[in-house]
């Protein structure tokens, strides 16, 4: 056994594999002791907020300020301020003016503030341009103008009716982040609902994992014994086993599993429930398999010696057969637990997945960032983390498969 372990290790592509998973599951582990609570709670109130640092500002603004005078801090509030179609509607009324800007830079947002301030008059009416194009340029003139002039910004709060002055917030004025009392960082934002991604990231890998598991227990236990049985004892047990396994392999196991999810409806419709559904529809191969390995043994000699020395049924396949082939029905296991993790994203994209409201999960995420259209509207990170760690967990499983694959393979050992 030791030396076994020793080769299966001594695997590159079955270590990378097994490192990879161990960190993910590492991550599920860690992860909530630093962010605890509920993953589907909804802290924010819109949807989609980019990913990043949040502090509240109410705070910020009656917190302790430090005075700082950084170079390029102004260039950097202006560039921040003044978007790009603002800077596209600058162009285009110099152009109107026919006012010439070839020799500056449209990044240089400086530059074209300085030409702004120098010729825009908005007593000017251009030839066919509309009443309301010109109030359009005459309030990105107003706004222009603040960025360029404000040096403080007052916070003012109510009182008994009357606006009373609580604060003056220069552009000199820094807040230590540090010291603000409500900061949130959310490193993957949040989703459509406003829950914070990473943490829902982190739960649903949990739960799809937990799918895989149940999922490959229950196909590798029902292909094994089916396997098992159709091999060893032959005749008209093998051909009944192997015309039901027949039946299954001939209806597309995912069309099936499809039919079988809908038929449970909504409410019923739990991750285990849906692990042990998967599971039931997925078992064929490996029974197939499992059994094409039996065949090959049961004709061996220390078989035969067995069924001399009068041993049962379940002693032979267990003690003289079952160890012979350990190794492939663990690899088995493997694929298994992956391919059940990919059924359980499928489901759930299509929308018969686990129910929505208890617990997410991979194929969950991807459903509810594809019916809020978060692939179009340039939300990446609602669907993206999710596509890479069903990669990573697939890639994971299968490098310690064909690393194990190596180990046991004569005929693929180095």
């Amino acid at each position: 056994m030791k030396n076994t372990l020793r080769q299966v290790f001594h695997s590159s592509k079955f270590l990378t594999g097994f490192l990879i998973f161990a960190a993910i599951l590492l991550t599920m582990w860690i992860y909530p002791l630093f962010n605890p609570g509920n993953p589907l709670e909804m802290i924010g109130v819109g949807t989609f907020a980019q990913p990043g640092t949040y502090f509240s500002l109410y705070d910020a603004a009656t917190t302790r300020t430090e005075t700082l005078r950084l170079p390029d801090a102004d260039e950097k509030r202006i560039t921040n301020l003044v978007s790009d179609a603002d800077r596209a509607a600058m162009i285009e009324w110099f152009g109107l003016m026919e006012i010439d800007v070839s020799e500056v830079d449209a990044t240089d947002i400086d530059a074209l503030l300085d030409l702004w301030l120098e010729h825009y008059d908005p007593s000017v009416k251009i030839k066919g341009m509309t009443q309301a194009r010109r109030n359009f340029f005459k309030r990105l003139d107003k706004n222009l103008r603040q960025i360029r002039s404000a040096d403080t910004l007052l916070v003012m709060h109510q009182e008994d009716e009357e606006l009373v002055e609580k604060a003056r917030i220069t552009k000199t004025d820094y807040v230590n982040v540090s010291e603000v009392a409500n900061v949130k960082r959310l490193p993957l934002g949040t989703d459509n609902f406003g829950r914070d991604v990473l943490k829902e990231l982190v739960s649903a890998t949990g739960t799809s994992i937990v799918i895989g598991l149940i999922a490959g227990t229950v196909a590798t236990l029902i292909g094994l014994t089916l396997g098992l049985l159709a091999g060893y004892v032959g005749g008209l047990a093998d051909d009944i086993i192997m015309f039901i396994t027949n039946i299954f392999t001939v209806i597309p196991g995912f069309v099936l599993l499809i039919l079988i999810s809908y038929s449970i409806g909504q409410d019923q419709r739990g991750a285990s429930v849906v692990a042990i559904v998967i599971g039931l529809t997925s078992w064929t191969w490996t029974a197939r398999s499992v059994r094409s390995q039996v065949i090959s043994l049961r004709n061996r000699d220390h078989v035969n010696l067995s069924k001399l020395s009068g041993h049962s049924l379940f002693r032979i396949i267990v003690t003289d057969i079952l160890p012979y082939i350990a190794s492939y029905v663990v690899m088995a296991f493997i694929l298994q637990v992956s391919s059940g993790i990919l059924a359980e994203a499928q489901l759930s994209l299509l929308g018969l997945g686990p129910k929505t409201t208890v617990t997410p999960t991979l194929g969950l995420m991807m459903n509810w960032a594809m019916l809020y259209s978060a692939h179009t509207n340039g939300s990446w990170w609602a669907y993206f983390p999710v596509i890479l760690t069903i990669t990573l967990i697939s890639f994971s499983l299968n490098l310690m498969n064909t690393g194990l694959d190596q180990v046991f393979n004569p005929t693929l050992r180095d």
